[in-house]
């Protein structure tokens, strides 16, 4: 069975599961509903009928059949939603398979256009490698897998990712129960970070921990005692034993105005606890069922048995200490961010005569004081895990994909059926290719259309999924650990006053920086280097360039459809000629997109142009 048959099949199933659990919740609810009209009703006649003895026995009953009944409702309720997350999540997995990306996250805020190479090769944005890989719900993950894409491994840790993938890869329902655990909770406006920096800053009540505990029994016991002499006092008027005197009820005025002025000098530290963390409860939430996921799975591979070992860590279970701290929250959420009257007034109430918020702000601390060290551990290894899941989805997705070993040799390039894998694979036309040695230089000829860009970016993707520790398009290959680097796409920029000539030079500045610094090797993909100046000045500056690189510690590829730069450079500089072809039949233009060795021998510019309506003239002689 194909991998997207396995999908549709997998949805199919989930979605009828989830069918199944609505329409028993839907019928509970009715019979929840005829519970609480029938048990409402029986009370009612029992009281007015007096029957006590009876009605001491119907009341609990009918509390404990309705209670049964709503816990059974919310458990089909959680089953429904479980199974239309995993359809979700079989769906979205076609999708990907089809190349349809559309409705994935861009990853738009990790991309920096100063990046060497973020900007040219789609690995954010729309239809971007990001939205194909990224199966991640949390934020620790989505920011792991964004820096996996963004600066190669080292080699060991390429190995480890790979081992790992491997074992992840064939577990299709672990991983998607995984990702469903989080799926739960996962809220784009929450921000995980909040809760991080809170993790890591000071206590502040914790160290005079015995005397805020000593104020909040005090001044609690004081005030509930001034309430019990006011109250006392109303109900002697009510008794008429006692005329009403308004100095009864100093005591409690008193009383709640020093509370107040606790509390009041306490509200920044309550606020700031509640104003950072008051989205975090759902985010602890999907940490702590994403935790149970792992906890509750064996691992074979190293790299996996690590950051399993990260959630027991002194005997104790990081989904429990997080449940606690979510707890805390619970209650502590009560008084809103800003202003208690908009929260729970019943908490509000309490929390003028016991100072409830000196009680949750030491148990918040407490737990901080714990457990802050390690928040920021359990939430690495989350993410890390995810983005393995996710490296492991693209995977089993993509069976004809091949890992590529790392070569021993320092300046090594082996890439067989390289293929785009944002094109469609009923699309996708791949090519072999290879590249040795320092100050290797290969450059790639072609007409217009032909196919040299989407080589360059081809290649380019690739390597940077290899360099995370993924599998690449390819059915075999073989890669040297390097720094990719690329000029592809410069563009004006109006607001700088940059023209794109400009803003290829400042690349190619860029990168000669980056070849005479770099301690590793430097692979470099140069699209039409010099297309925004005359030709002679393309001429001179790209051999120029050409052998400028060939001497540095790099090596790479350049496209151009200057026919005698390409010439020229491969007389001068030790260069390995490549190009792409096209041919006109019936004026129509054909292009098969296979790399070829040797110079372009034919170009469609005038043809092209004649396709756009614009008349060419007969041939003529340049001006001398």
């Amino acid at each position: 069975m194909k991998n997207i048959e396995l999908f549709h099949k997998k949805s199919n199933e989930y979605k009828a599961k989830a069918d199944q659990y609505r329409v028993k919740q839907n019928r509970l609810a009715l019979i929840r509903l005829i519970i609480f009209i029938a048990s409402a009703t029986l009370i009612c006649i029992l009281a007015n009928m007096r029957l006590l003895s009876y009605l001491l026995f119907a009341v609990p009953l009918s509390v404990a059949i309705f209670g049964f009944a709503l816990s059974r409702y919310n458990k089909l309720k959680d089953l429904a939603a479980r199974f239309s997350r995993l359809q979700q999540i079989n769906d979205q997995e076609i999708l990907r398979t089809e190349n349809q990306l559309a409705a994935f996250p861009e990853g738009q805020k990790f991309l920096d256009r100063n990046h060497p190479y973020l900007a040219d090769l789609d690995i954010f944005g729309s239809h971007s490698l990001f939205q194909l890989l990224n199966r991640t719900t949390t934020g620790s993950g989505e920011e792991r897998l964004a820096s996996w894409l963004t600066a190669p491994a080292s080699e060991e840790v390429i190995v480890k990712r790979q081992a790992a993938i491997r074992e992840l890869t064939p577990k299709v329902d672990w991983r998607q129960d995984f990702q469903s655990a989080g799926m739960a909770f996962s809220n784009p406006d929450s921000n995980w970070t909040a809760l991080r920096n809170w993790s890591r800053e000071p206590v502040q009540l914790l160290p005079q921990k015995r005397k805020y505990q000593a104020i909040a029994l005090i001044l609690g016991l004081l005030a509930i005692g001034s309430a019990f002499y006011f109250a006392q006092h109303l109900l002697d008027v009510l008794r008429l034993t006692a005329p009403f005197s308004i100095l009864h009820a100093i005591p409690l005025g008193v009383s709640l105005a020093i509370n107040g002025l606790v509390l009041k000098k306490l509200k920044k530290i309550t606020l700031a606890i509640s104003g950072q963390l008051h989205r975090s409860v759902a985010i602890l939430n999907g940490y702590e069922a994403l935790i149970r996921q792992v906890e509750s799975t064996s691992f074979e591979t190293d790299p996996l048995h690590r950051l399993k070992a990260i959630f027991k860590l002194d005997n104790f279970s990081a989904a429990a200490e997080i449940s606690k701290l979510r707890k805390i929250l619970d209650v502590l959420m009560q008084r809103k961010s800003k202003d208690p009257v908009g929260g729970n007034a019943f908490y509000t109430i309490l929390n003028q005569f016991f100072l409830l918020d000196i009680h949750w702000v030491l148990l918040t601390e407490s737990w901080k004081n714990k457990n802050g060290h390690r928040f920021s551990e359990w939430a690495d290894a989350i993410g890390e895990l995810e983005a393995l899941c996710s490296l492991s989805g693209f995977a089993f997705s993509n069976p004809r994909y091949a890992f590529p070993e790392l070569s021993d040799q320092s300046f090594d390039i082996h890439l067989e059926t390289l293929g785009h894998p944002l094109i469609h694979p009923d699309k996708r036309v791949c090519n072999d290719f290879d590249l040795h040695g320092a100050g290797s230089v290969a450059i790639i000829t072609g007409s217009n259309m032909a196919g040299k860009s989407t080589f360059l970016r081809t290649l380019g993707v690739n390597l940077v999924l290899a360099f995370a520790g993924a599998p690449s398009c390819i059915s075999a290959g073989r890669v040297s650990r390097m720094q990719l680097f690329t000029s592809m796409r410069t563009q004006d920029n109006l607001e700088e006053g940059v023209s794109s000539f400009y803003a290829e030079l400042r690349r190619i500045e860029q990168l000669l920086k980056l070849a005479e610094t770099e301690q590793s090797r430097v692979f470099f993909l140069l699209d039409e280097i010099f297309k925004g100046t005359n030709s002679r000045d393309r001429y001179k500056g790209g051999i120029s360039l050409i052998s400028q690189l060939s001497k540095l510690h790099t090596f790479g590829l350049v496209s151009t459809h200057d026919l005698e730069l390409a010439r020229t450079a491969g007389i001068h500089i030790p260069v390995q000629q490549y190009s792409f072809s096209s041919r006109i039949k019936d004026t129509t233009l054909y292009f098969d997109y296979k790399l070829t060795y040797g110079l372009c021998r034919d170009f469609n510019a005038s043809e092209l142009m004649k396709k756009s309506g614009i008349k060419i003239l007969p041939e003529l002689e340049p001006a001398s």
